[in-house]
């Protein structure tokens, strides 16, 4: 039941986040965005109606993936030129009065919530409408109500609209741990693509950035993957937009060491000098928390580089590869961290599981995204790695890891990280240490 109301609120999310081309000379203005608040506020659903039209989809530009892991992101999808073409007729028909627009990409429709014309009662208007050819879907606007109990814990309340549809941050109870740590004075080294620098849920945590890759500062601004990275670990929190990193208050450091290839839906690639120039860069840092949601083959010279960095009591954290074979680059060096997307079967013997699917986060241009994907799963452990050092600044990568094992609980019938459970943990030892 809870992943097939996740799954609905996915769609939802995405259907609300999907850019809308503008509407036509005339048209209502509300159709080249998403619904107010006060807009919404202003439906009466003894009133008005939901009404749907075809609108095809239009298939995507052809781009690079946005992960090392294959994974590529959807096209936009907002109102072709079809549904607005046939709304604007219909409206000429009936004279309705539009409150709000949104595509719905899984159906291909576009739907909108409008008012009958003064004098027209609503039962006329909508068995004119059903009757109509042009109509795919017509129905009196319903009210429903959430069914949930009161919440035995208190939580922090944000006011970013988009945290309750974050999978990982529900999951992993992110909210009831901020109540003791933010990850206030931790710094997150992001190896990675680029990152999106003026995403405005990303304004404020990023504290530096190196690009090892080449000179392209829009190349590096559009980058996804790492775009992805970034937000799920330090979203701003409370900023009204968006969603809300596992660590809202930590600091990132993004080296750009992977991109992505012209003309190849592969993802985002990388290579020993890049990922040799961005290890090296580290080491010369007092950074603690290194991301590394990238894999490949054992490498002599990034295995040194790592071993410098183990040795210096650095918390590496590593995805597992999509295969689940963990004997290559950076997952088979002893002291890494390995994280892999929660599921039903057992994890090999010290892997982590953490939410790997359908992650509601940061993407370029402002935007935001499901993505999956154990690059994800690994940036939920290195926002919950800030957290703990936030509170315990001398930890080391054996006792963060032995933390989030042993404060691991069962979610959706996965044993997985949680935020919640290793900062309350980490607050008992504390106080019962001599």
């Amino acid at each position: 039941m809870k992943t097939a109301l996740l799954a609905l609120a996915a769609a939802m999310a995405l259907s609300a986040c999907a850019h809308v081309q503008p509407a036509p000379a005339g048209d209502d203005p509300v159709r080249a965005g998403q619904a107010s608040v006060a807009g919404v506020s202003s439906m009466d659903s003894r009133r008005d109606i939901v009404l749907a039209v075809a609108n095809p989809l239009v298939p995507p530009a052809t781009h690079a993936g946005s992960s090392v892991l294959g994974y590529v992101s959807p096209g936009n999808y907002g109102i072709g030129q079809r549904a607005a073409s046939t709304l604007a007729a219909l409206k000429k028909t009936y004279g309705w009065r539009e409150l709000a627009g949104w595509p719905v990409k899984a159906l291909e429709l576009y739907c909108i919530v409008l008012t009958p014309p003064p004098g027209m009662p609503r039962d006329a208007l909508l068995k004119s409408l059903a009757a109509d050819a042009r109509v795919r879907l017509v129905e009196p606007l319903q009210d429903y109500a959430v069914y949930a109990d009161p919440p035995s814990r208190d939580a922090p309340r944000y006011n970013d609209p988009y945290a309750g549809l974050q999978r990982g941050f529900v999951e992993t109870d992110a909210a009831l741990a901020h109540n003791l740590s933010q990850g206030a004075g931790v710094e997150v080294a992001i190896v990675d693509t680029g990152v999106d620098l003026a995403h405005p849920d990303l304004h404020g945590r990023i504290r530096d950035t190196r690009n090892l890759v080449d000179a392209n500062r829009t190349a590096f601004d559009r980058d996804n993957h790492g775009t992805e990275v970034a937000g799920i670990i330090a979203a701003d929190a409370n900023n009204r937009q968006g969603i809300v990193g596992i660590a809202p208050e930590a600091l990132l450091s993004v080296y750009k060491a992977c991109w992505y290839p012209p003309a190849s839906r592969a993802g985002a690639r990388c290579n020993t000098f890049t990922l040799a120039k961005a290890l090296a860069a580290i080491i010369d840092t007092d950074t603690r928390i290194i991301n590394l949601s990238l894999g490949g083959p054992a490498d002599p010279l990034l295995d040194e580089l790592l071993v410098r960095l183990l040795e210096q009591d650095r918390i590496v954290i590593a995805a597992m590869p999509p295969d689940g074979n963990v004997g290559g680059f950076p997952d088979s060096a002893p002291g890494v961290i390995v994280v892999r997307t929660g599921n039903a079967s057992r994890a090999p013997p010290g892997v982590l599981s953490a939410p790997g699917n359908d992650i509601l986060t940061t993407q370029p241009n402002g935007g935001y995204d499901f993505t999956s994907g154990s690059s994800m799963a690994a940036a939920h452990v290195s926002g919950i790695a800030a957290l703990l050092l936030s509170m315990a600044p001398g930890l080391d990568a054996r006792s963060v890891h032995d933390l989030l094992l042993q404060s691991s609980r069962v979610s959706d019938g996965t044993l997985q990280v949680n935020a919640a459970s290793a900062v309350a943990r980490l607050r008992s030892e504390e106080k019962s240490a001599p």
